[in-house]
């Protein structure tokens, strides 16, 4: 406290000498018109600048959890887009007022915290587990589209086998000509994979959607799976090579969508005791 005492002292006349500046300079702005309105008009500036800078910085360190809240409504708003569709089928084809059956299906927005591309097997790691009701075997979509589905599950934790794994099989439909085949990655690039079991009679083309078929009960009928990308057919062969350019890209994968299917275990349940399907 000596010191701060002391370097006022040893610099007082230089101190004197600002608040007379100081001084000086309000009483110009205070008694001039031209010098008050260029001031105010400058520190307005200064203040919006400095104002607009500190709300960037907010928005900034705020985006997590607008992300986070856009991903929860984008999954409320996915459920009642299920149900509307459902809803719309029931009235176009049966009369049915189950709601198991017209809320067959609803979402639960996640957080990607781990995810890997690179290897043959790639899995995802997401924050919601068993106590948000997510449970293996249920599938999962993003905003550009499917995903992959639950292989494993902690209380807070998930699991989920990639699209990128090559031990992996989705049920998926050309669009176009209705015809279903299985979704499976070859193991090289990341950003492509395979249509397999589409037979020669099919007459697929560059550009055709494919979708998630519904055939499983796991993924809603309809889901985006990608864009066919190459078409290749050998003499002998019964079923065509198609490359598919997978509409997620897995690289930027952030947040991702938990399909719970509200009647699978009615279904798998079912197909055990009649034909012996194992669960």
């Amino acid at each position: 406290m000596d010191r701060l005492f002391y370097f006022f002292y040893q610099y007082r006349a230089f101190f004197t000498f600002l608040v007379l500046e100081l001084f000086a300079a309000w009483l110009i702005v205070q008694n001039n018109q031209y010098q008050s309105t260029k001031f105010f008009n400058s520190s307005n500036h200064l203040a919006a600048n400095i104002i607009s800078t500190t709300q960037g910085v907010k928005e900034y360190f705020s985006l997590r959890r607008i992300n986070t809240e856009l991903a929860e409504e984008n999954a409320q708003l996915r459920t009642k887009l299920e149900q509307r569709n459902q809803s719309l089928y029931n009235l176009e084809v049966r009369e049915i007022k189950d709601p198991k059956i017209i809320n067959r299906f609803d979402f639960v927005s996640a957080k990607v915290i781990s995810n890997s591309v690179e290897r043959f097997k790639n899995y995802i790691t997401i924050n919601k587990g068993a106590l948000d009701g997510i449970a293996p075997g249920m599938a999962v979509i993003s905003v550009a589209g499917a995903v992959g589905k639950v292989k494993s599950v902690s209380d807070h934790y998930a699991v989920l086998i990639s699209l990128l794994n090559t031990e992996e099989f989705t049920s998926s439909v050309i669009k176009r000509t209705n015809h279903f085949g299985s979704i499976n990655w070859d193991g090289k690039d990341p950003l492509y994979s395979q249509l397999n079991f589409i037979p020669r009679h099919a007459d697929p083309v560059v550009g055709d959607t494919v979708v998630t078929s519904g055939f499983n009960a796991v993924f809603p009928a309809g889901v985006l799976v990608g864009i066919i990308d190459e078409v290749n057919l050998g003499p002998e062969a019964q079923f065509y090579d198609l490359k598919v350019k997978l509409a997620q890209d897995f690289s930027k994968l952030a947040f991702v969508e938990i399909v719970r299917s509200n009647l699978l275990k009615e279904k798998d349940s079912l197909e055990q005791i009649t034909i012996g399907l194992p669960k």
